[in-house]
């Protein structure tokens, strides 16, 4: 079965070849950081996002979405880049930039999740949600690891993301169950 929605297809095929740079940066992030709980911590994020682009893949395939090429290499690049750097940025930055990206990258998946029930779609909802509320764990792990650092403030301040400012409306504490979870994202 084939589906008539480019930017579903689009942002699937994005998603696909993003979750490996984000799987590459964490590679090294992991290695540049000193604390074992961290190098746990972040290998575990890596594992993650191994998991997401199986999943997406297998979502691609049911619907015979080809993966894009462009994408691969660029995400391919960009992840071996931010990987590098986390050698050379020293141990704030590479928290912020990851925790800012994670915050970004749940609603990804509530986006999938939206334009699939706009098709009359509902046999993916469950594992969108659960990988849009993983996403927002990782951003929460990445903001408590950085939450008291002097850097934060201005870094929220320029970048636009930090304790008071997010780029989704989830709530861990008060999370919606994937039935009720429509509101999340909306643009």
């Amino acid at each position: 079965m084939q589906i008539d929605h480019p930017e579903l297809t689009d942002l699937l095929k994005q998603a696909y070849s993003a979750e490996k740079a984000a799987a590459f940066a964490y590679q090294g992030h992991a290695a540049s950081v000193k604390d074992p709980q961290e190098k746990k911590d972040i290998h575990q994020i890596e594992i993650d996002e191994w998991g997401h682009r199986a999943e997406v893949l297998k979502i691609m395939q049911q619907y015979s979405i080809p993966i894009s090429k462009f994408y691969e290499f660029r995400f391919h690049v960009i992840g071996k880049i931010i990987s590098g750097s986390c050698f050379v940025i020293g141990w704030f930055m590479p928290f912020y930039f990851a925790g800012r990206l994670e915050s970004g990258n749940v609603c990804e998946y509530f986006r999938m999740k939206q334009f699939f029930n706009s098709l009359g779609i509902k046999e993916h909802d469950k594992i969108l949600y659960e990988m849009g509320i993983k996403e927002k764990e990782h951003e929460v792990y990445f903001l408590q690891q950085i939450k008291n650092n002097k850097l934060l403030p201005y870094f929220e301040k320029l970048f636009k993301w930090g304790i008071i400012e997010s780029m989704n409306n989830i709530d861990l504490d008060k999370k919606y169950p994937v039935e009720e979870s429509d509101h999340y994202c909306k643009k």
